[in-house]
């Protein structure tokens, strides 16, 4: 019997225990993967946003409610699983076809059936479609009015963002569940129960393995159930005994099964804050080299592209700063990159930002931000000036708000001498780094019509 059959399609039998759509058991050739599918929400690992107790996907398949829904994610992470359950939950025709080797021939026979079943039998039919992106717009267009009319609740299942890879009228219509990469505790939790497992898992091989070669297959798993669960088996299956005939699977099995090396880097420990660290202060001391070096130890490691991100855009602000402004704008380019297309193909804006911050001139001018809060915290709060005050309001010129206030486009140089802060406090010191060399020469010029424009003895005193 082919692993990928995944459903009977008899829908004989009634209530929870004899449910009408009962799973077609794989043979034990089939791959863990596939042997261990969850057969009950009790059984599904991770996705809780959408599966927790009181969730609304998880009350719509206990109650068997579930409408037209998609279900969108990256592989492995339960997307066919999930349809497999509602098939074993519900009462409904449960019907499958592929994206991949389905055509409209395929649907037209399905929709047919399910529009004679309801009419027939009042049974309504739940159509799953796996990878429902691979058709076209004409095939997708096929489904529409059955799906409008109530004659097949559909449930599609798709790695590619359904709002850009689906027609807008069936997600109109469909409600969305995004699924997420499973966390590495989900993932060690399930290589875990596979190892027990004496009826679909591996717990019937005499089997020991190391905490670290699990934590290895799930960081390298990538929140992917799938790519984990199979590379136990190959583990499994290619360790030979030892002496006292029992299979040991330690790192190195493991590196080997999965086709990765373990980086010496733990995501909450020394290892994972050095390395950041020093991909830091070789991009704040223009090494471009070491940059890229530390950061290919961070993706090799599986390191979240986000948190890469968030530190690259912060060391765009603090160390580049107004030398050269471009630096933020690609940092923030390249996280929104990263967090859109994900790894692999995250490293390159990664890369890119990180390179041009190595290679930019440096200014940490930004920081004077924190002579301000300081002033702030220690209780020098100042008034805002009554010319500075909204004046926008009734009543507003009655209490002198705005009274005095000069508008600055209104002057030569878009610049007029006047007192915005109502004390002489001096926070920004520009450097002569980059692009902030012509700011600097601005700002000094501002600076000294600001104190010609003072009183005798007032002027501005310097605030580091």
């Amino acid at each position: 019997m082919a692993s990928d059959d995944l459903f009977h399609q008899s829908s004989s039998g009634l209530g929870p225990d004899h449910a009408p759509n009962t799973p077609i058991r794989f043979s034990s050739n089939a791959p863990l993967a596939a042997r261990l599918r969850p057969r009950t929400l009790a059984e599904f690992v991770g996705q809780s946003h959408i599966l927790g107790p009181g969730q609304l996907l998880r009350r719509a398949i206990e109650a068997d409610r579930v409408q037209s829904v998609i279900l969108y994610g990256p592989p492995g992470t339960g997307k066919t699983s999930l349809a497999q359950i509602i098939a074993n939950h519900t009462h409904c025709k449960f019907e499958r076809l592929s994206g991949v080797e389905s055509n409209v021939s395929d649907m037209r026979r399905v929709l047919s059936g399910a529009a004679n079943r309801l009419e027939n039998k009042g049974q309504p039919t739940i159509l799953f479609i796996d990878e429902i992106h691979r058709f076209n717009k004409a095939q997708q267009d096929v489904l529409l009015p059955d799906v409008e009319g109530g004659i097949v609740r559909l449930i599609g299942a798709t790695t590619h963002n359904p709002f850009f890879f689906v027609n807008s009228p069936l997600v109109s219509r469909s409600q969305i569940f995004e699924l997420y990469p499973l966390s590495e505790s989900d993932l060690v939790d399930l290589l875990r129960r596979a190892l027990a497992d004496r009826e679909r898992g591996l717990g019937g091989l005499t089997l020991q393995a190391a905490d670290e070669a699990l934590r290895h297959l799930a960081k390298v798993g990538d929140g992917d159930a799938r790519k984990a669960l199979n590379a136990l088996e190959i583990a499994a299956l290619t360790t030979p005994p030892d002496g006292q005939s029992i299979i040991r699977i330690d790192l190195k099995a493991a590196e080997q099964s999965i086709q990765k090396k373990a980086v010496v880097y733990d995501g909450d420990g020394d290892a994972h804050y050095d390395t950041i660290s020093a991909f830091i202060k070789s991009m704040r001391g223009s090494d471009p080299d070491a940059a890229l070096y530390w950061l290919a130890k961070m993706i090799h490691a599986g390191e979240d592209p986000r948190f890469i991100a968030r530190r690259i855009v912060i060391c765009a602000a603090e160390d580049v700063g107004l030398a050269d402004p471009m630096a933020l704008v690609l940092a923030v380019a390249a996280h929104q990159s990263a967090e859109f297309i994900g790894w692999p193909e995250a490293r390159i804006p990664l890369a890119e930002a990180a390179l041009y911050i190595a290679t930019s001139e440096k200014s940490n001018s930004s920081l004077a931000i924190d002579a301000a809060l300081e002033d702030v915290r220690s209780g020098r709060t100042l008034p805002v000036p009554e010319h500075l005050r909204d004046a926008h309001y009734a009543g507003a010129k009655r209490l002198g708000h705005g009274e005095g206030y000069v508008y600055a486009h209104a002057h030569p140089g878009h610049f007029v001498a006047q007192d915005y802060l109502g004390a002489f406090r001096r926070y920004y010191e520009p450097t002569d780094q980059g692009r902030e060399k012509k700011i600097k020469e601005r700002v000094e010029k501002w600076r000294a019509l600001l104190n010609q424009a003072k009183a005798p003895g007032q002027e501005g005193s310097s605030k580091a």
